[in-house]
């Protein structure tokens, strides 16, 4: 596979980031509608910015993205635009998610940056298998969800 070098004026550059984020006190909010529009969000903010979203899938309790960030713009700079931005396009789109999240944050402070190298098929592959992963072992844990005082799940002495 061929890597995509980028261009600015005097530069040629290839800086990908693994980017992960989560909603604020990591609630499984991430659903449904608002699971689309949130994609959406993302998607326009960075073309807004000129950065190219290569891979990302949505949680339901947090964002994975792969992303290809010019260098003229710094990480955390990115991610507090794109978190900032897109909590208010959230709300303005989501305006009952506002009694949940006061002060119009939606997302949670902080978030995860790992440098991508040569390994980007990895990545990406990682980044869109994980939801499978994730369904796999809840499936392995649906004991967890048996309600202990039913009739059903007593043993009889």
């Amino acid at each position: 596979m061929a890597q995509k070098a980028y261009s600015l004026s005097h530069t040629k550059w290839m800086c990908k980031h693994r980017i992960v984020f989560t909603p604020k006190y990591r609630r499984k909010v991430i659903y449904n509608e608002l699971r689309k529009d949130i994609g959406e969000i993302l998607r326009k903010l960075c073309g807004y910015k000129g950065i190219e979203a290569i891979e990302g899938h949505l949680m339901p309790d947090h964002v994975h993205m792969l992303v290809a960030i010019p260098p003229k713009y710094s990480v955390s700079s990115v991610m507090g635009y794109l978190k900032g931005k897109s909590s208010l396009m959230i709300f303005d789109k989501h305006a009952n998610l506002k009694c949940k999240y006061g002060n119009r944050k939606f997302w949670a402070e902080g978030y995860y940056v790992s440098t991508v190298g040569l390994n980007e098929a990895t990545v990406e592959k990682c980044i869109r298998e994980q939801e499978a992963a994730d369904i796999a072992l809840d499936g392995l844990s649906v004991k967890e969800y048996e309600d202990p005082f039913s009739a059903k799940g007593r043993k009889k002495s």
